[in-house]
């Protein structure tokens, strides 16, 4: 008999997830979190452009970099959801307001996590809490469908539950929607509940936690210009004005939109044409 409780106890032991262990936070700026098992990786070099090459979003940039600042200052911030129009650079502020927060001076990390990983955020809180440091958590497209209950776990972190959220991290969100789900789903509860203004107040609330909404809107045509010439400026791309008009203007048609990703990938073509590596 005692050789089958020791079994079921080593079985029930490989079943249970290790527990998660802190990383040298020195090492890096910039982690991602990873469940199964619970860890934070370290991101030796993050993706991101220059904050001074993201153009159209004057005012959001502003009071995001205020507010990073206010928080890796030890200041009060508010949690932050970047949300509306795709590729208008929502991400890319995030990450590089970050980058710019550290340059100067502050010990500030960015931790990205992912949607689905939302439920275990709990446990990365407890190895943050104690930490020195400062954190920004990142959630990136973040969104719910009709039967999706992270929602509710994000509820409690933005909330911080019976702990409180721990005063060294903040949470910023980009999403398309600035209610972080479909307008058909918000209809739909208002048409199927038994109290409609409820359960839709339910699904609504969880935008009202974030302190900070920051709309991202299309940009203008002379935006959409601004936003290539800089990145010609910046990489050395030598292009006369006619040209490029005619060019970047021409590929935003074969595109049906524009934005900020549709200029990037514009400068992409147009630096490989050069010769530029970017």
């Amino acid at each position: 008999m005692s050789d089958v409780l020791t079994r079921i106890a080593e079985a029930l032991e490989r079943m249970s997830p290790a527990p998660a262990l802190a990383p040298d936070f020195g090492t890096a700026d910039a982690f991602v979190w990873h469940v199964a098992p619970h860890r934070l990786m370290p991101v030796p070099e993050v993706n991101r452009v220059d904050l001074s090459l993201l153009r159209g979003i004057d005012r959001s940039r502003d009071t995001l970099l205020e507010n990073t600042r206010h928080f890796a200052r030890g200041l009060p911030a508010n949690n932050a959801l970047l949300w509306g129009a795709r590729g208008m650079g929502k991400s890319s502020l995030v990450k590089a307001v970050h980058a710019s927060v550290v340059a100067e001076g502050h010990d500030l990390k960015i931790v990205e996590v992912q949607r689905e990983d939302i439920p275990s955020i709990g446990r990365l809180l407890g190895l943050l809490r104690d930490a020195p440091e400062r954190f920004v958590l990142f959630c990136d497209d973040l969104s719910f469908s009709h039967d999706d209950q992270h929602y509710k776990s994000l509820k409690a972190v933005l909330d911080g539950g019976i702990e409180g959220r721990p005063e060294n991290v903040v949470f910023y969100a980009t999403s398309n929607r600035r209610h972080l789900m479909p307008r058909d789903m918000i209809e739909n509860e208002r048409s199927t509940a038994i109290s409609p203004s409820e359960a839709t107040e339910e699904k609504v609330s969880l935008s009202d936690r974030f302190g900070l909404w920051l709309g991202f809107h299309p940009c203008s045509q002379d935006e959409y210009l601004a936003m290539i010439r800089g990145y010609c400026d910046a990489w050395a791309v030598e292009v006369d004005d006619t040209t490029l008009r005619a060019e970047a203007i021409e590929w935003q048609a074969t595109r049906g939109a524009r934005s900020g990703r549709v200029a990037w990938q514009f400068f992409t073509d147009l630096a490989a044409r050069k010769g530029v590596r970017v």
